[in-house]
């Protein structure tokens, strides 16, 4: 029998599903975690690919990523270059992690609340119109007019990265301030690409991608758990995305989207759950066969106990983090560094465009919603770290390289290449430096959990 010591705990962990403020925060510090170890890692690669680019391996480089890949069997064979298997096949989990974020945010995040969601929401607009305006300026009327959305995104792994760097110095309001306005730039960049990135709509292909969302729902309402069921339709619906004209990595936002935020197994039923568990276990005379069903039904439960977003986000996240995403800046940062590329106009429009535009816009929308009282600055927040802020969100990066290999296929693409490097080298350095200078340093205490919980989610 367990005594009255034995049991306070387990009555701790058995209401531990029904915290909300948990439910909330673990995710994030896991999200911030990786996203900040990440982008180090990202670095790196980054920094590989332009020795590589720019050294006697440049050839052999070059020919590694632009080499064909066949996957298939028979008379259906898909055959395309490594880089675009990259760009096009791995990069949909990627967008697919991303459509789970977005999800989360709106369903148990900060997206949630409609109060706190508006400064984030209009920074974020204002953040990728005014680039976008800025880069259209310098471009209108040229070949490289059609490269207007590079300048758009954010690049959430350097950018929660840099804050690590900070550490306990960035107040919690702005921590979640520029993670919620790089969540919505990504939100933007896929409508982005859904509508603008579109050459010839194949009808009959784009019928079989609808039939692969309605299965997924119908899957979901019949109560389909086994992951590999979802996989082989998650596979078939890219194809059929692949092959419709859209491009593919829209099916992985889809499906991210889709994914339920409710757990099978509610608390209170593994509460009930746990209580009969206890109960068959101390019986002596139960125990063997009948004790393993319990704790096989209880594994079953723990599991089923955590949403399938949840469950995918933390499955799937390292991998996107640490593998994907630097395997993307390997392919495609390979950037050769001349002085034709440094002064070319369409490099230069990126790298203004995400300097400059990115701060003014987000500052400037920031100032009309809070000027005409729509939001408010979150607590500890400045304008001159908002500022701040707003020059560390012009580190495009992964986001803008992307939109610049559906932008270019031509000469066109190693200068815009180049203006996302140099644009967002100079915000990451830049959006640095003014935190540094306008964040106090930190306070030992704040004296509410939740604040120093997410202060030290980094």
């Amino acid at each position: 029998m367990t005594s009255k010591q034995d049991a306070e705990p387990a009555n701790e962990r058995r209401n531990l599903p029904q915290a909300p403020v948990q439910r909330i925060t673990r995710p994030l510090a896991r999200f911030l975690k990786i996203e900040a170890a990440s982008g180090i890692l990202l670095g790196v690669c980054t920094a590989i690919a332009l020795v590589a680019a720019n050294t006697s391996s440049s050839t052999g480089w070059t020919a590694f990523w632009e080499a064909g890949l066949t996957l298939g069997t028979g008379s259906f064979e898909l055959s395309y270059p490594r880089w675009y298997w990259v760009n096009d096949a791995l990069m949909t989990v990627f967008f697919f992690v991303v459509g789970l974020e977005i999800k989360r945010e709106l369903v148990e995040g900060h997206l949630r609340d409609r109060r706190k969601v508006v400064l984030p929401v209009v920074a974020a607009l204002g953040g990728a119109l005014v680039p976008a305006v800025i880069f259209a300026w310098f471009q209108f009327g040229s070949p490289g007019e059609r490269g207007w959305a590079i300048p758009m995104a954010t690049d959430i792994a350097f950018v929660v990265g840099a804050l690590a760097v900070l550490g306990q110095r960035v107040p919690p309001g702005l921590k979640v301030l520029v993670l919620t306005l790089a969540i919505v730039d990504d939100l933007l960049a896929v409508g982005v690409i859904a509508l603008f990135y579109v050459d010839t709509i194949y009808f009959g292909w784009l019928a079989g991608s609808i039939a692969g969302i309605l299965l997924t729902v119908l899957l979901q309402k019949i109560g389909v758990r086994r992951v590999g069921i979802y996989v082989g339709v998650g596979a078939a619906l890219w194809l059929c995305t692949l092959k419709s004209g859209v491009h593919p990595t829209i099916a992985g936002v889809v499906l991210g989207i889709l994914t339920p935020t409710r757990p099978w197994i509610s608390a209170p039923s593994i509460q009930e759950l746990l209580v009969d568990a206890e109960r068959v276990l101390e019986e002596a005379k139960l125990a063997g066969r009948k004790a393993r069903a319990t704790l096989e039904e209880l594994a079953f439960a723990a599991k089923e106990a955590i949403s399938p977003l949840e469950r995918l986000e933390s499955a799937l996240h390292p991998w996107v983090g640490f593998a994907i995403m630097p395997i993307f800046a390997l392919a495609n940062a390979a950037v050769p560094i001349t002085s034709g590329s440094l002064r070319d106009p369409l490099s230069l429009s990126i790298a203004a465009a995400l300097f400059l535009g990115k701060p003014l816009g987000i500052c400037f929308a920031a100032w009309v919603a809070i000027r005409f009282k729509k939001a408010a600055l979150p607590a500890g927040v400045s304008w001159a770290a908002l500022a701040g802020a707003g020059v560390l969100c012009g580190t495009g990066f992964t986001m803008s390289l992307f939109l610049t290999s559906l932008s270019f296929q031509d000469e066109s693409l190693v200068p815009a290449r180049m203006g996302v490097l140099l644009g967002s080298g100079a915000s990451m350095a830049v959006g640095l430096i003014v935190l540094r200078l306008t964040l106090p340093k930190p306070s030992t205490s704040t004296g509410d959990p939740t604040t120093e919980r997410l202060s030290a989610a980094q």
